[in-house]
C-alpha cells in the first residue's frame, strides 16, 4: 500500500533520471504531467461513480479517474489493461453505485465497437491538489 500511495513521487523521480540521461518515457511524462501539482493520499479499494467525471490512460497500464472537485484516482490494474489509448473506453457493469477493486472493466473502442480485452482494477489512490 505505501508503495501506491508514493507513485506520484516515484514517476517523478523516474521522470527525472531518463531526462538526464536525455531520454525520457512518453509513459512517464504522461503520468507525471496529470497528477502535478497533487499529493498523493491513501489507497482505498472503492469510489463512488457519482464522484467520477471521466477517465484515461496516464500510460504503463495506468488509468486516471477525474473526480469531483480537487481529486483525482489512480488505478493500476496488476495485469495493466490492454490497448486502453485515444478513442477507448473502459465500459464497467456495477449493480452498487461504486467501482471497486477487482471489478472488470472492458477496453472499447467507441466509434467501431470493438472490444479490445479486459482488466480488474486495483486499488484507487487519491491525489488532491495541494
Amino acid at each position: 500500500m505505501k508503495t501506491i500511495a508514493t507513485l506520484g513521487l516515484a514517476l517523478l523521480a523516474v521522470g527525472s533520471a531518463g531526462a538526464e540521461g536525455g531520454q525520457s518515457s512518453p509513459e512517464v511524462d504522461k503520468a507525471a504531467e496529470a497528477l502535478a501539482g497533487r499529493t498523493a493520499g491513501t489507497p482505498v479499494s472503492c469510489v463512488n461513480l457519482r464522484d467520477l467525471r471521466g477517465n484515461r490512460s496516464i500510460g504503463d497500464g495506468a488509468i486516471l479517474f477525474e473526480g469531483a472537485g480537487n481529486i483525482a484516482y489512480v488505478n493500476r490494474p496488476a495485469g495493466g489493461c490492454p490497448d486502453l489509448g485515444a478513442g477507448r473506453t473502459l465500459v464497467t457493469r456495477t449493480p452498487s453505485g461504486q467501482l471497486c477493486r477487482g471489478d472488470i472493466a472492458r477496453v472499447v473502442d467507441l466509434t467501431s465497437g470493438v472490444e479490445y480485452g479486459s482488466c480488474g482494477l486495483g486499488d484507487f489512490v487519491p491525489y488532491s491538489r495541494r
